[in-house]
């Protein structure tokens, strides 16, 4: 009994018969024949059909066996199935059509055939886009785009998120159930655990003690127009880049103002103020960053790490809309002071993942920070990736960058990855490695070495002391192999070249460590002739003209700055004035075409939204303000005589809320010989003591949140004396026990005779006074007291007399 037919075989069959009838009428008559439908592909079902109904018997039973017995089946069907008149095939119009499914080997093929011809068509896009490009923008700027194996620049810089998280890369190697268990008992004793927020992040990962998140919290980002573009490219002097967008962050009126109360908070000194601030505003990232510094100094790592954490996802929230910081297209512009605490989380999250030993989370976060920037690389992310592509086993990458710009013309100031010693030295080991995966010889990585030995020959004594190996005494005392200790004597592009040698050096030497031996012989073998002056190689002729420029050197400065702790001996080759430069933790070294920085002119018009509110404060509140005061100042008469000034002027209660605490801290902002004069002033009775009131202390300065000397008495001309500063009507100012009284009645006291009689006296009885209370606000605000000319034994008798301890 044959097979049983399905729906699919009987209709096809049913069609074969429906068109033999035409056939054989159409013989008959001169009409054309209609053509039988077949298809194409000859190994297709279709072709089994040609036949009659026996042959779609013996198609049915051999469907299960495999398509080779198909094949061989077809051919003999062809050699004995008889036909009564030759049939012309042809391509049928699609109604007509019978549907046949290919084999799963004709489908492959067919498959493959269309990638082909896709990827085919794209890459001739691609190569009419290069040449439009070239045409357009030229040779240096083409460079930039697109790499010799057909990878653009933005693939080069777009960051994977999957490595982004350093806990995943620590699951690999110390598994799941490790780093649950360490994450539970570092939980343990800490703020009890709370529903974990419901919001995702790329760069981070937040946890449950976290404060909740809702909104941007002030922050926004949008692109540059086209004017501002313009204005950067000019300022640096660059010529445009195609496909390549720069944004800005922006604050709101209120995260302007909480910055304001930051900064007042940085200048007076107190950590306390931090905390308050994150207190009104949990999610303000210069707060979060300085923070986590303060835990860095503490050696409390962990902390740190978490509030980089937490200041990179408040950022990260901001970045909304057209903005992907993982496409390696957008860039943020450095010279708005808006997005400088985002370069520095990122490069912070750099050291301290790779002091954790996260090598390859670390190596991502360097490609992201790069990316931001890669022509100005301000916080020269470039130094890390020499590092961190070998470490991580992306040596590849490394050599696929360096590929792209070597050779390359491109604008002045742009910095070049392939002319940086490390990256040299990098991409010839990264070359060694690359051969010993592939069992290949290694003279193309032989011929890197040798020529950056001769590029960078400073390198050569610095590794060879890490890696403890020997050179040659004729290369150790060549002129051209000194090891400099510091920019005295040096040129600044030739001191950027030595404190680059020494940085790669001190970093990279670990990984050389296994090389060493073709090391030594590659430098023997390189130098076993040497002239009197090795020649300038074309590298590092481009080297020194690149970082003859200020803009590339503070890319290395500022590396240093930020990783201070680890790399501070190599200050000595940093050429500039850094105490002058350097600004604040928040926004080390500001760059020189700084469109915006943190200062008077950034804050006039903003609100001084303080940490204190205006309500009335509890007792709670004034009792823990009464021992921060106390750990500020110390000693006790001087905190008495302090709060007495404040008490007793009315204006001090109204523009100070936050009691005398907030007022402490105002007044430690002052310069030292404005407060001094302040408090001499008082202590000799204002318009008695000469007539200085508020404006002459100005003196055009003012204090930093906004607050000028004269806010301290708003009364305008009236001497700062005037209200009985230092306990009117009592005995609570200094000088009270030596028959002072109260100064500030206008009426005459004990001893004032003498003072108009005999006007040395007077100096002797007024002078020291000053002298005392400069010592004691040199231990309040660490300053050192001023030089005194009397005796000690007549600095003991004064403090004896005012009862100062």
């Amino acid at each position: 009994m044959p097979p049983r037919l399905n729906k699919r075989q009987q209709r096809e069959l049913e069609e074969l018969e429906a068109l033999g009838k035409p056939e054989q009428a159409a013989s008959d008559s001169e009409v054309e024949p209609e053509p039988i439908p077949a298809p194409k592909a000859p190994g297709g079902f279709a072709a089994l059909m040609a036949g009659n109904d026996e042959e779609s018997e013996e198609e049915d039973i051999d469907q299960t066996k495999p398509s080779k017995s198909r094949k061989s089946k077809k051919k003999k069907k062809v050699t004995t199935t008889e036909s009564p008149k030759p049939v012309v095939v042809e391509t049928p119009p699609p109604s007509h059509t019978p549907k046949a499914t290919p084999t799963p080997a004709a489908s492959k093929k067919a498959l493959k055939k269309a990638k082909a011809k896709e990827k085919k068509a794209a890459n001739d896009e691609l190569d009419q886009a290069l040449a439009e490009l070239s045409l357009k923008y030229g040779k240096s700027q083409s460079m930039a785009q697109v790499t010799v194996t057909g990878q653009t620049f933005a693939d080069l810089l777009s960051v994977s998120v999957q490595h982004l998280d350093s806990e995943a890369e620590m699951r690999k190697f110390f598994g799941s159930k490790v780093v649950t268990a360490n994450k539970d008992s570092g939980s343990q004793g800490g703020p009890s655990r709370r529903k974990a927020p419901a919001v995702r992040s790329q760069l981070t990962r937040p946890q449950p003690t976290w404060w909740s998140a809702k909104g941007r919290e002030g922050l926004s980002i949008r692109a540059l127009s086209d004017e501002e573009v313009d204005a950067k490219l000019k300022s640096h002097g660059w010529e445009p880049m195609p496909q390549e967008r720069w944004w800005t962050v922006e604050y709101s009126k209120r995260y302007k103002s909480l910055t304001k109360v930051f900064m007042g908070t940085v200048l007076s000194g107190d950590p306390q103020g931090f905390w308050d601030l994150l207190g009104k505003s949990p999610w303000h990232g210069d707060t979060l960053l300085q923070v986590s510094e303060v835990y860095r100094h503490r050696e409390e790592y962990a902390q740190a790490f978490d509030f980089v954490d937490r200041a990179l996802f408040t950022y990260e929230r901001a970045f909304v809309g057209s903005f992907n910081f993982t496409g390696g297209s957008n860039r943020l512009d450095f010279d708005y002071v808006e997005n400088r605490p985002f370069y520095l989380a990122v490069h912070r999250q750099v050291a301290d993942l790779l002091r954790r030993g996260c090598v390859r989370t670390s190596f991502e976060f360097a490609k992201l920070l790069y990316s931001l920037d890669p022509w100005s690389d301000p916080h020269g992310s470039l130094l890390h990736l020499d590092f961190l592509a070998i470490k991580s086993g992306m040596h590849q990458w490394l050599i696929d960058v360096f590929d792209l710009f070597n050779g390359e013309k491109g604008d002045p100031g742009r910095i070049n990855p392939s002319l940086l010693p490390g990256w040299t030295y990098t991409r010839a080991l990264a070359l060694r490695v690359a051969e010993l995966s592939d069992k290949s010889d290694h003279s193309k990585s032989t011929a890197a070495l040798r020529e950056a030995l001769n590029d960078f020959p400073y390198v050569v004594p610095l590794l060879a002391d890490k890696l403890d190996v020997s050179i040659p005494a004729s290369i150790r005392s060549h002129p051209d192999f000194k090891i400099e200790t510091g920019a005295i004597g040096l040129k600044p592009a030739h001191s950027t070249a030595h404190l680059l040698s020494h940085l790669y050096a001190q970093k990279s030497h670990v990984l050389w460590k296994e090389h060493s031996d073709w090391f030594l012989e590659t430098v023997t073998s390189t130098f076993s002739a040497l002239p009197s002056r090795l020649p300038i190689t074309p590298r590092r002729k481009e080297f020194l003209a690149l970082y003859d420029r200020l803009e590339p050197r503070y890319s290395v400065y500022r590396h240093l700055v930020v990783l201070e702790t680890t790399h501070k001996n190599l200050f000595p080759f940093i050429d500039i004035n850094l105490e002058r430069v350097r600004g604040l933790t928040c926004d080390p070294l500001p760059p020189p075409t700084a469109v915006n920085l943190y200062g008077d002119e950034y804050f006039k018009g903003v609100d001084d939204l303080l940490s204190f509110t205006t309500r009335a404060r509890t007792r709670r509140e004034r009792e823990v303000d009464e021992r921060r005061l106390a750990q500020m100042i110390p000693d006790a008469n001087f905190r008495q005589q302090l709060q007495g000034f404040f008490n007793d002027n009315p204006n001090f209660v109204e523009r100070f809320p936050g009691g005398i605490l907030q007022f402490a801290q105002a007044i430690a902002q002052l310069p030292p010989d404005v407060l001094d004069d302040m408090m001499m002033a008082q202590a000799m009775g204002g318009p008695a003591a000469g007539g200085m009131d508020a404006g002459a202390f100005a003196g055009g300065m003012g204090m930093p949140g906004g607050l000028d000397i004269e806010d301290l008495n708003p009364a305008g001309p009236v001497p700062v004396g005037v209200g009985g500063p230092w306990g009117a009507g009592g005995n609570d100012g200094p000088g009270a026990e030596e028959g002072g009284g109260d100064w500030s009645d206008g009426e005459d006291h004990g001893g004032e005779e003498e003072m108009i009689d005999e006007d040395e006296e007077d100096e002797e009885n007024i002078s020291p006074m000053p002298r005392v209370i400069r010592n004691i606000l040199g231990r309040f605000w660490g300053r050192a007291p001023a030089e005194e000319e009397s005796s000690e034994e007549e600095e003991g008798e004064l403090l004896d007399d005012t009862g100062v301890d």
